[in-house]
């Protein structure tokens, strides 16, 4: 396969870089007004009509139509960027000997070529320095005859560029999909009668040219490809409502309206609950003992559009519907505390409060983001925050705390010295809501954190920041009302029945939260492990007083809720991202996980863009985990563990996993 070397005069060869492509397309006729992709200056909606339509004459065939038919010989884009190769390579000897004659004092025995030979050297080509990294992503295997793809080539996931114009091909495979990187495929100029609704799963696909094919009609799936610019049905026996709409609307008009009527397909199984370790029955007063928690990031409508969830029905978009679905799995969660991330305002009080209070009987606690501080209030109501939950028959909320990043960075006198605080950290405007619950039966405390840390990896500095001072102002929460000089209650309103706790590690407390940071992440490492050395790559080389200087550190013994199994692939599902962001972390000396939410079905999410769809009303999935109290005499390394309530009653609903 040919690849981007200078070993260019192998022209049968097949596959090529990414720049070759480039150079060919820039400018393939040598005339300096030709283009290959449409001239800005260009109407879009009339490219498209040309792309679509098929005026029957060489004189009528848009440029990309006349383009293609010109590259039904074998191998012709490769052969271009051969071409090409060539052509800079001449031009890169030409040069080489130019400077050579400017600079006598060089070794007359060195080549004009040597450091061109050097860099294609193997260990000195920057594409070599990883082993792993692919060096061609092209793929022409245009003008062959091929009747068949063999399978083989959907192992090619890394591909970008996929030419299998002017063959004899009658239908494309659905595992077109297994080549998700692709952004341009060509199967101009063959017999193809109708398209997989698997080639919806191309996400990254920005162009589909399907000039001279025999297409009538294309599946709805086409529609969720919402990154498409450019899709050539010329040529092609087109349904007339389907030219219509293309002569009206264009390409974008003609995948908004396949993309609404995209079949919506039956829902996928239930998540299953994991059980950490199962036995036959509840010990007396276990049942007390436990409590299930949902952390939730339920994307706030201010987020939503078109644009950037285009591979979803508008339909599906529309904050009536997701709501609806949101409190369907709130519900069917049956969870005792509920920590929801991006709500509004607004949506917490006309809708959330209410319904949770008579489903449940739930209290809540919100805060928006510090921005709303400075807004009007019709504005105000919009700006998403943290949400807390809880069951009002069991817990009363003994006290709770704000927490504004930025604000308090700006408290701190070692921050105050830095530019980066006022740069970097000040504009963010995220916050933690801390809760300090009680049970009202058993008396138990329980400090409950929820947050979402900022978005940006380019931030990853103020990610630890922020971290670092939700860790620092949980612990002064916490000795402020759990604990006082002696090492008891500072609440003169608990009786005397109240549980005593002598200092902050032997506080039972969970952190909850879109913290936007992957497992491996200095985020999580520092919250694991305990501590977080000063010059952290992730810190980015920015001051931050004493957390730059010295490090972060905490005493907590924190771990994720879902660390019996491992994280979750995913917590966050787009086309452009899929990773865990969401996390439920648990103080180790005090509680253990008894349960957990399971993952969503994999053979479903491998047909699935990304999230939102129609059965997901979020990006993010919900992370939930059942945990119960130590007791205080038991023995910490040979600790039972316990089936989780739900395991009693839905069997057939679950599946067990031993540690």
């Amino acid at each position: 396969m040919y690849s981007n070397s200078n070993n260019s005069n192998n022209n049968n060869n097949n596959g090529y870089s990414e720049q070759n492509w480039n150079d060919e397309y820039s400018n393939p006729t040598g005339n300096d007004h030709a283009s290959y992709l449409p001239s800005n200056s260009m109407n879009f909606a009339n490219s498209v009509t040309l792309l679509s339509i098929s005026h029957g004459t060489p004189s009528g065939l848009s440029d990309y139509h006349t383009q293609s038919r010109q590259a039904s010989t074998p191998h012709y884009h490769a052969r271009m960027a051969a071409a090409v190769a060539r052509s800079q390579l001449s031009s890169a000897s030409r040069k080489s000997t130019a400077i050579e004659l400017k600079h006598p004092s060089a070794s007359s025995t060195s080549s004009p070529n040597d450091a061109l030979a050097q860099k294609q050297a193997p260990g000195n080509d920057d594409t070599n320095n990883n082993d792993h990294e692919q060096s061609w992503t092209i793929l022409d295997m245009g003008g062959l005859g091929l009747k068949h793809l063999s399978p083989s080539l959907f192992r090619y996931g890394f591909l970008t560029t996929v030419y299998i114009n002017h063959n004899q091909l009658t239908h494309l495979p659905s595992d077109i999909s297994k080549l998700s990187l692709l952004e341009k495929l060509d199967c101009s100029g063959n017999s193809i009668s109708a398209l997989p609704p698997s080639i919806g799963q191309l996400f990254s696909l920005k162009e589909l040219l399907l000039f001279d094919n025999q297409l009538v009609t294309l599946p709805n799936e086409v529609g969720m490809l919402y990154q498409l610019k450019i899709l050539g049905l010329e040529g092609n026996p087109l349904q007339n409502d389907l030219q219509a709409l293309l002569l009206n609307e264009g390409t974008q008009g003609l995948i908004s309206s396949l993309r609404e009527h995209v079949p919506v397909g039956p829902p996928p199984p239930s998540r299953e609950w994991i059980t950490i370790e199962e036995t036959d029955s509840l010990q007396d007063g276990e049942v007390d003992d436990r409590f299930i928690v949902l952390c939730y990031n339920i994307l706030c409508p201010r987020y939503v559009n078109d644009q950037k969830y285009g591979y979803t029905p508008s339909w599906a978009l529309e904050w009536d519907y997701r709501k609806e679905l949101i409190l369907s799995e709130i519900a069917e969660i049956e969870a005792d505390i509920i920590c929801l991330q991006e709500l509004a305002r607004h949506d917490y009080d006309t809708f959330l409060v209410p319904y949770l209070k008579d489903h449940g009987g739930f209290d809540g606690l919100f805060y928006p983001k510090s921005r709303a501080k400075t807004m009007a209030e019709s504005e105000r109501k919009w700006v998403d925050g943290c949400a807390m939950f809880y069951k009002s028959s069991r817990y009363k909320l003994v006290d709770h705390l704000l927490v504004e990043f930025n604000k308090k960075g700006l408290e701190r006198p070692d921050f105050k010295a830095s530019k980066d605080t006022y740069n970097r950290l000040m504009p963010k405007d995220n916050i933690a809501v801390f809760g300090l619950l009680e049970d009202i039966k058993t008396k138990n405390v329980l400090v409950v954190a929820n947050s979402q840390i900022f978005w940006d990896p380019a931030f990853s500095d103020v990610k630890l920041v922020q971290i670092g001072i939700m860790i620092d102002e949980l612990c002064q929460f916490v000795t402020r009302t759990v604990l006082n000089d002696d090492g008891k209650r500072n609440n003169s309103n608990n009786d005397n029945n109240s549980k005593r706790y002598s200092s902050i590690s032997s506080v039972p407390m969970l952190i909850c939260g879109d913290l936007n940071s992957e497992p491996n992440s200095g985020v999580y490492e520092y919250l694991t492990k305990g501590i977080l050395q000063h010059d952290h790559d992730e810190f980015r080389k920015c001051q931050y007083g004493t957390y730059t200087t010295s490090g972060l550190e905490h005493k907590l013994a924190l771990k994720s809720g879902y660390s019996p199994i491992g994280e979750l692939d995913f917590t966050n599902y787009t086309p452009d991202y899929k990773g865990a962001l969401d996390y439920i972390f648990y103080t180790t000396k005090t509680l253990d996980p008894v349960s957990l939410l399971g993952p969503l079905d994999s053979d479903y999410m491998s047909k699935v863009v990304g999230l939102p769809n129609p059965h997901f009303p979020s990006d993010h999935i919900p992370v939930v985990t059942e945990f119960k109290f130590k007791r205080q005499t038991e023995n910490r390394n040979q600790e039972s563990r316990y089936p989780s309530p739900h395991s009693l009653h839905s069997k057939n609903h679950r599946y067990s996993k031993t540690q």
